[in-house]
């Protein structure tokens, strides 16, 4: 597992009852829900009354929860089972996960504002190849890659997070990078995907 979330101090300021603590909290991550969530499902209202339900059952549950906690993965996995549980009330969840959001004007795969700020053209064009093959992997793969270099998380986190083993999610991932390296056998993008 990774190390205690930087969140951390945060997080048990909150469980001990710190009403600023929990703003904090709610700042801190909402944007990271909203996208990752965004990546789901394309109501954006559905992402956001989940990420507010979530927030409320923590406010509810404060005094029951774990102090040390990697705070994102909790946050990522918690909201996750909450998407799902609006999915089977409502039949709307869609995993569309790299496709283009307006609201972000960002690429089906999200490379960062600061990526796209410093890379010149002929790497812009090899960033939206890449993409597009990325867009092109099976879902779950294409939820694996999103967790693990978007998101941070290690192995175990993701297998938990997806209900899979370690060794399954290893497999994913290799299968992934495989098939994207294959795809761009001959570009620079694929002596990266060596190194990674």
């Amino acid at each position: 597992m990774t190390d205690i979330d930087p969140g951390n101090d945060l997080w048990e300021r909150f469980i001990s009852g710190s009403s600023s603590a929990f703003s904090e909290l709610y700042d801190a991550y909402t944007d990271v829900l909203y996208k990752f969530g965004m990546r789901y499902s394309a109501d954006s209202d559905l992402v956001k009354d989940c990420i507010h339900d979530l927030f409320i059952d923590l406010h509810s549950y404060r005094g029951s929860l774990a102090k040390e906690v990697n705070v994102k993965f909790y946050l990522l996995k918690s909201f996750r089972r909450k998407l799902h549980a609006a999915h089977r009330k409502s039949s709307l969840l869609n995993f569309n996960s790299w496709q283009a959001e307006e609201t972000f004007g960002i690429n089906a795969f999200a490379f960062s504002a600061e990526h796209e700020m410093i890379v010149d053209e002929k790497q812009r064009e090899m960033l939206d190849h890449l993409a597009l093959e990325i867009n092109q992997l099976p879902e779950r793969q294409r939820e694996i890659l999103y967790l693990r270099f978007n998101q941070d998380l290690d192995y175990e986190e993701i297998a938990s997070m997806m209900q899979i083993s370690v060794p399954t999610c290893r497999t994913f991932i290799y299968r992934a990078l495989k098939q994207l390296r294959g795809k761009l056998e001959f570009s620079s993008i694929a002596l990266f995907l060596y190194w990674v």
